[in-house]
């Protein structure tokens, strides 16, 4: 539950008596703790901050490392020990291996040490359908590979790993055991345990079979030895509680005699661009003594190279220095690929992270190698050893001195220079904060500590704010779930200017296409940035507009996106999404004027819109077989909800024209989106609901599209089509929320948030939010806040960290507009 407490603070805490779960102090599925960017984005994914190591959104290790020492006992109160690697045997991230293979069924017992593969051919690895990538092209449906390999002391090895990276159905025998088998595929290197005892001393054979189903092709694999985890002997900080407000992740411990709180703050001020951008976040800790007597305490951040790197196999270097003002850590990776590469399951391997703190805090920084780092912090050895190699710890110890009954406060910052941050068509773009090119890191690290107190003065402010418009908005329920998305749909961004010096605020579609700049994301995403900074909300429409006003793109419809993050040079998208875009995008900019209260910006890119405008009047009533933002649900013809976005499409055109003083325009397409509506209601009228397609009345779904009739005042639909609706959704509610509609029983959470914004009655909009509520207290799948799940399990279907969870605030936004008119 939230509640606001005598100072005015917003504290999410568990509310023992309403359900079991929330006994356990649980907050969110996931925590957020740095979270600035698709690339710069750190999560703790269980309720204790010491139980599990940080990750990057994509649920690659991002380790943070913290302990904390009280009168010489350890305890550790941040993350765990990264998880360390031996090469048993090469796979190709390391170094080239060749292998045996056929695509041909081989006769006999093709996995055994001792099999003659007479007539196999010899390739090098990885092996797969694309030839950037592969150095062995495999276009068939099955292929055989055999590798050999000499172990001189296998008794030797702790733990055997699998190290696989597979694409599709795959069985792994060694020595003629089978050892693995999955059916499915990945797209990054898994570690699976395998038993030693397969190995013997010398000669060693592993053989895969691989089947191709659908998709790509790929293969590529070695053995590791899991380094001997020695963090047990390390003692755990009880943590007491954890609270999340907008922008900061506050943990409270006591560790021994102290107590000792760690507040993560991102400083993600939507109205301050330039704190906005700066890519630093701050670690505070706070200690003091609770037995009232003197202690010595001193912490340790370690900070894994790995924040910097796309692969951990990836050797980087690393330097220590400092400024006038500063003591500074600085890694990045040898190789320093700027923006060559762009997928979905990616991590930043160009520019540099960087560890800072105040020269005047006495801190000691060193860097290790990550399995050294704790032992070295316990045993007093922080001299730095290490320049150059692969997953380097930068270490930075904190003295407080003697601590008693006042509390003494320390602070790190963790910054992220990308040097470049996005290529958008052709052209490279420096982050914001740089756009000059002439600002520098250390620069911005330094403001950032000149800054300190007004910036988190600031932040707990803002909190405040939020907070409190979100309970008087929702109550508890919905602030919660409004808070738990800021900084997520936030860091699914990167804020730079493009080269006509316009705001470009692009979004990453994670977990779901990796696209940049995806319209049907920008559509839910859009009532965070509506209500606290329409100019970057013209920064997520501008470069579509301008694909198309440049010839770029040639259609008569908007753009699904502009190319796969970092790359914005065009739509990679397989097809369009012709209805669906068009409308997000008249919308949108109608939304802009209405929040505004000018149409300037549709002023500017009217030729499109009205291009847009005439391809809704004529293909969106009744929509051909097309896809729709839930693309996941297949093509759908007739698809109801989307004609209501072609019909407040055009009103929303209309609505513009008139505030663009062209009357006639105005009086044109709003008698357009009129002469729809009773067409509409007659055509999906299923009597207790209405239907998910025109043609089959024995199907339903979220009219979604509709809130903005409310939102924007269109006064399209009559009361009684909110009404019918809301009445039949709530007979369809499940444990963690109403289905999509009723193919299957996945939900989207966004659309449910929007659903519950036009209900008549707040107690039906309660209804329709607690569901949302129980979820990110209880689902499962322990990621950054997922918007697409089973609706009875919570179990996530896909997706995860998405900006989507902007779209919770529409009940806060539709409040507002309806104060101001």
């Amino acid at each position: 539950m939230l509640k606001l407490n005598k100072s005015g603070v917003l504290c999410l805490f568990a509310c023992v008596l309403s359900m079991g779960a929330l006994a356990q102090g649980r907050k969110a599925p996931a925590y957020p703790l740095v979270t600035h960017n698709p690339n710069f984005s750190i999560w703790s994914n269980t309720d204790d901050l010491n139980a599990s190591t940080t990750t990057h959104w994509t649920g690659a290790e991002h380790s943070l490392l913290g302990l904390i020492s009280v009168d010489g006992e350890i305890y550790r109160f941040l993350g765990k020990e990264e998880t360390n690697y031996s090469t048993v045997l090469n796979a190709s991230d390391e170094a080239a291996y060749t292998v045996a293979y056929t695509e041909t069924a081989p006769q006999g017992n093709w996995s055994a040490p001792e099999y003659k593969a007479d007539g196999w051919k010899s390739g090098s690895a990885p092996i797969g359908d694309d030839e950037k990538t592969a150095k062995t092209v495999w276009k068939s449906h099955d292929i055989w590979v055999r590798r050999s390999f000499n172990v001189s002391k296998p008794a030797s090895i702790n733990e055997l790993f699998l190290k696989l990276n597979h694409d599709d159905n795959v069985t792994v025998f060694l020595n003629g055991e089978k050892v693995y088998e999955k059916t499915g595929w990945t797209n990054n290197f898994q570690y699976q345990p395998i038993s030693k005892k397969s190995l013997k001393a010398g000669q060693n054979v592993i053989a895969i079979h691989l089947v191709n189903t659908a998709g790509g092709r790929f293969l590529d694999f070695g053995l590791v030895d899991k380094v001997k985890d020695n963090s047990a002997n390390t003692q755990l900080a009880a943590q007491k509680s954890v609270e999340v407000t907008a922008t900061r992740t506050i943990y409270n411990f006591t560790a021994g005699k102290v107590d000792l709180q760690v507040t993560f703050t991102s400083p993600l001020l939507l109205d301050d661009l330039n704190l906005l951008s700066r890519p630093v976040s701050y670690i505070t800790y706070s200690v003091k003594a609770n037995d009232g007597k003197q202690h010595a305490v001193k912490a340790f951040l370690g900070a894994s190279s790995n924040i910097a790197v796309y692969q951990p196999s990836q050797p980087v270097t690393a330097q220590k220095y400092a400024t006038d003002k500063l003591s500074i850590l600085k890694t990045g990776t040898v190789e320093q690929p700027t923006l060559q590469k762009g997928a979905d399951d990616m991590r930043i391997d160009w520019g540099y992270f960087y560890v800072a703190a105040p020269a005047s805090s006495g801190a000691v920084q060193f860097i290790s190698k990550s399995a050294e780092a704790s032992g070295a912090f316990k045993k007093g050895a922080v001299t730095s050893t290490e320049s150059k190699g692969k997953s380097l710890s930068l270490n930075t110890v904190i003295p407080f001195g003697t601590v008693g009954n006042a509390t003494v406060e320390r602070y790190v910052e963790l910054g992220y220079d990308e040097i470049y941050s996005i290529q958008y068509f052709n052209t490279n773009l420096r982050p914001y904060w740089n756009n000059s090119g002439k600002e520098t890191i250390e620069g911005q690290l330094t403001r950032a500590s000149d800054e300190y107190s007004a910036v988190m003065q600031k932040c707990m402010a803002f909190d405040k704010a939020v907070a409190r418009e979100a309970l008087n908005s929702g109550g508890e329920q919905y602030a919660h779930l409004c808070i738990l998305a800021y900084r997520q749909s936030i860091a699914a961004h990167t804020l730079v200017r493009s080269p006509q010096d316009e705001i470009l605020w692009l979004s990453k579609e994670n977990n779901s296409g990796g696209f940049i700049n995806t319209v049907d994301v920008t559509y839910p995403s859009a009532p965070l940035y509506l209500l606290y900074n329409p100019e970057l909300m013209q920064g997520m429409l501008t470069g579509i507009f301008y694909f198309s006003e440049s010839g770029k793109y040639p259609h008569p419809w908007a753009a699904h996106d502009l190319g796969t993050y970092p790359k914005a040079n065009g739509q990679t998208y397989g097809e369009p999404m012709p209805v669906e875009e068009s409308g997000n995008m008249i919308i949108l900019t109608a939304a802009i004027a209405k929040v505004q209260g000018n149409a300037g910006y549709a002023k500017k890119h009217w030729k499109s819109l009205t291009t847009w405008v005439d391809y809704l009047v004529k293909d969106g009533f009744d929509p051909k077989t097309q896809l729709c933002t839930d693309d996941f649900a297949g093509h759908l013809a007739r698809n109801a909800n989307l004609s209501v976005k072609a019909i407040v499409g055009i009103a929303c055109y209309a609505q513009l024209a008139e505030a663009l003083g062209e009357q006639e325009t105005a009086k044109k397409y709003r008698a357009i989106a009129e002469s729809m509506v009773p067409k509409w209601m007659e055509m999906a009228d299923a009597g207790d609901h209405y239907a998910l397609t025109f043609d089959d009345k024995n199907t339903w779904s979220q009219k979604y599209n509709l809130v903005w009739d409310k939102v924007l005042q269109l006064n399209l639909f009559p009361q009684k089509v909110y009404e019918t609706e809301t009445r039949y959704y709530l007979t369809k509610n499940n444990k963690f929320g109403i289905p999509l509609d009723s193919r299957k029983a996945y939900t989207k959470n966004d659309w449910i948030a929007w659903t519950a914004t036009f209900a008549p009655t707040q107690a039906q909009f309660d209804a329709l939010i607690k569901p949302l509520y129980v979820h990110a207290l209880e689902t499962p799948s322990r990621v950054p806040l997922n918007d697409f799940y089973d609706s009875n399990t919570g179990v996530r279907e896909n997706f995860k960290a998405r900006s989507v969870v902007g779209g919770f605030y529409m009940k806060i936004l539709s409040d507002k507009l309806l104060r101001k008119d």
